[in-house]
C-alpha cells in the first residue's frame, strides 16, 4: 500500500496525488467530461452516464520552489529585470519538473537567455510537443518546450500558448536549430504554426 495520500485543492475541487511528506500541488482543471463515451439525450445503459472526470492540471507554485529550481528562476529575473513578470505568466513545481509558462511574443528571447547564460547553459532542445485543451478558451493550443543543461545536469520545461483563432507561435529555430523536426511535427498533429 502506498503511503501517498489524494488531497482536494480547495480552489478548484480538484484532487491530485501528493505523496507522503511532501505539500500539496494547485490544481487547475482545464476540462470537465460527463458521461464516458459522448453520448447524450438517450437512455444510459452502460451504466457510465453519471460518470463525471475532470483533467487537472497542476497550478502556479509559489516561492520557495526548492533546490536549483530557484536558482534558475533568480538567474531568469536577474537577467529579463523588469520585464520577468510580464513575461512569464506563471511557475509551476510538480513531479520533479519546473516549467516556465511564457508568453509567446516572448518565447525566443526567453530561450535565448536560457542557452546563453553561463548560470543556466541549457544547451539543448530535445524536443517540442503540442497539446490542444479545447476548454482552456483563448488558450487552446499549448507548445511545450523540454530543455536541457548538459553543464549543469539540468531539466526544465517552457510552456507557451495561443489561442485556436490565431495559431502562431515564433519559432526557435534561430537559437536551437535541432527544434526544426519537432516544431514541424507539431504543426502537423496541432496545427501550430511556428512563425520564422
Amino acid at each position: 500500500m502506498s503511503d501517498d495520500t489524494v488531497t482536494r485543492n480547495p480552489e478548484t475541487g480538484g484532487e491530485v496525488l501528493v505523496p507522503e511528506g511532501t505539500s500539496t500541488i494547485p490544481v487547475d482543471i482545464v476540462e470537465t467530461h460527463v458521461g464516458q463515451f459522448g453520448v447524450h439525450g438517450s437512455p444510459d445503459v452502460s451504466g457510465y452516464g453519471g460518470l463525471i472526470t475532470h483533467t487537472e492540471l497542476p497550478g502556479p507554485s509559489e516561492r520557495p520552489y526548492g533546490g536549483w529550481f530557484d536558482e534558475v528562476a533568480d538567474t531568469l529575473a536577474a537577467s529579463l529585470g523588469d520585464d520577468y513578470d510580464a513575461i512569464v505568466e506563471s511557475v509551476v513545481v510538480a513531479f520533479d519538473e519546473l516549467t516556465f509558462n511564457v508568453r509567446r511574443d516572448q518565447l525566443v528571447r526567453f530561450v535565448q537567455i536560457l542557452r546563453d547564460d553561463p548560470m543556466l547553459r541549457f544547451e539543448m532542445c530535445p524536443g517540442v510537443a503540442g497539446v490542444h485543451w479545447l476548454h482552456d478558451t483563448g488558450r487552446e493550443l499549448h507548445s511545450v518546450y523540454q530543455f536541457l543543461s548538459i553543464t549543469h545536469n539540468r531539466r526544465i520545461r517552457v510552456e507557451t500558448t495561443c489561442p485556436d483563432e490565431d495559431p502562431h507561435v515564433p519559432s526557435i529555430t534561430s537559437v536551437y536549430p535541432t527544434a526544426d523536426w519537432h516544431e514541424r511535427e507539431t504543426y502537423d498533429f496541432f496545427g501550430i504554426i511556428y512563425d520564422g
